[in-house]
């Protein structure tokens, strides 16, 4: 008995170890990695709060490319041949910290090599790093083409000379890189139309690095970001302890990976002052869609309904897509509830060059319920209608007072909406019109409520990053 108890716990301890040195079988990736992965983007940025997993998700692409191990759901970037890769940190020993120690286990622990992203049985061969205790100079890893691939690891610190030289596929910089380590990471990749990806949070601020991805996204580019409340892992408790060690200035980078910009926020806003659960909306409350047009950026779309009694406005559900065509916006639209008036900007008049008709047009013959007039703010009291004029402090106020005396309030699962506000900036006291689609849209709802209007009829599917049923 003796005998089968200790070949019992021996075979447990061997599932233990070949479970520990090789975590990549069981990786789940939550919603947020899953979309940074199965990007196809020359050029990524995982913008991120702190101990939401950023690094780990970063090691972990770096373990499929190397391996071409990728799994089934994997849609993103592949190497079907070894690559050349580099992985790279602020200093020597923040790279072995987190690099090295994400890829390949703990750098002072010899027994835990194997038990980061990379599988043991992988792990041809590593060469030390001189000069640095416990740290690797590379790492080979077996392909399952057959060949091997290499990672370099790299530090900001040994200058932009040591990051030359070399044609590379893949690069993984974790913490912001200066302009010139990033300019060199670009032009190691470019030949081979390879890949650059950052995992960081902005501690820095809005430095030129960041400012690139946050106001201009260039073809090739693409931001992702996360926060506390994309990581199932940060509990209340946890996150509680991290927030009373912080200073107040440093909270909102830190949760929610926003950085410190400038000349601050537009909406400095709490968002657990604007934001609540969906709710089955009633249906005397009426009912407007702001549209904003797009091509290169993203036509948006915003719904909103008003409760009058208490003068609240709810933004509900919304819309981004970019590069399609009006039928594709217009159906979209008309699934949210045909009836629901649409209010557009003036750009809405301007002819198509194919057609020679204007976009409003267009969106008219598809069946979409468009206002008569394009958007303009209130009038004054006894002018028209139309003469308010189309300010966008205006607008920017209005919802700003609206957040302040918590008589705006949008639906928890409108991330895209939530995202835009986070980054929404000013600079020398001017507001950055860039990556504001969404709050165009909300902006053009809040300030033409007496466009709304109310229809009762059959229930309607939302279309948001949580399905919720809500009432027209």
């Amino acid at each position: 008995m003796n005998e089968v108890l200790q070949r019992a716990v021996e075979i447990a301890k061997e599932l233990e170890r070949r479970k520990a040195t090789n975590r990549m079988v069981d990786y789940e990736p939550y919603v947020y990695q899953k979309k940074f992965h199965n990007n196809k983007s020359s050029q990524r940025l995982l913008m991120a709060g702190n101990r939401v997993g950023k690094s780990f998700c970063g090691a972990m692409e770096m373990a499929y490319h190397v391996s071409g191990k990728y799994p089934t759901w994997w849609e993103g970037r592949r190497f079907t041949r070894p690559i050349r890769a580099w992985a790279g940190g602020v200093s020597n020993e923040t790279t072995r910290d987190v690099c090295q120690k994400e890829l390949v286990g703990q750098p002072d622990d010899p027994s835990a090599k194997g038990t980061g992203t990379i599988p043991l049985n992988l792990i041809v061969d590593t060469v030390r790093k001189a000069g640095v205790p416990n740290a690797l100079n590379s790492v080979v890893v077996k392909h399952v083409s057959g060949g091997n691939s290499r990672i370099g690891f790299k530090a900001y610190e040994m200058g932009k000379e040591k990051w030359m030289g070399e044609s590379i596929d893949v690069i993984w910089l974790d913490e912001e890189p200066p302009p010139s380590i990033y300019s060199q990471a670009l032009t190691r990749t470019a030949d081979k139309g390879g890949i650059v990806y950052m995992t960081f949070t902005p501690e820095s601020g809005m430095t030129e690095t960041v400012a690139q991805f946050v106001n201009k996204l260039k073809d090739g580019q693409a931001l992702f970001t996360a926060t506390w409340d994309d990581a199932p892992h940060m509990t209340k408790e946890v996150r509680d302890q991290i927030l009373q060690a912080l200073p107040p200035h440093e909270r909102k980078m830190r949760e929610k990976g926003i950085p410190q910009l400038g000349s601050g926020l537009v909406f400095p806003i709490n968002e657990d002052d604007i934001i609540c659960d969906p709710i089955d909306i009633p249906i005397h409350w009426p009912r407007l869609c702001g549209l904003d047009f797009g091509w290169d950026h993203p036509t948006a779309s915003v719904w909103t309904a008003w409760d009058r009694d208490s003068d609240i406005v709810y933004i509900y559900d919304s819309y981004s897509l970019r590069q399609e065509t009006v039928p594709v916006h217009a159906s979209a639209i008309k699934s949210r509830g045909k009836w629901i008036p649409v209010i557009w900007p003036m750009d809405g008049r301007q002819a198509d060059k194919g057609s020679g008709k204007n976009l409003t047009e267009q969106y008219r013959q598809e069946g979409v319920n468009m206002t008569r007039e394009h958007f303009s703010n209130p009038p004054s009291q006894g002018q028209k209608d139309g003469t308010g004029g189309n300010s966008v402090e205006a607008g920017v106020m209005e919802i700003l007072t609206r957040m302040q005396t918590k008589r705006l309030k949008i639906f928890r699962n409108q991330g895209k909406l939530l995202e835009e506000l986070r980054m929404y900036h000013r600079k020398d006291g001017k507001i950055v019109p860039a990556n504001d689609d969404v709050i165009s849209a909300m902006r053009y709802c809040v300030m033409s409520l007496r466009k709304a209007r109310i229809k009762n009829t059959e229930p309607l599917q939302i279309h948001s990053d949580s399905e919720f049923n809500i009432f027209k």
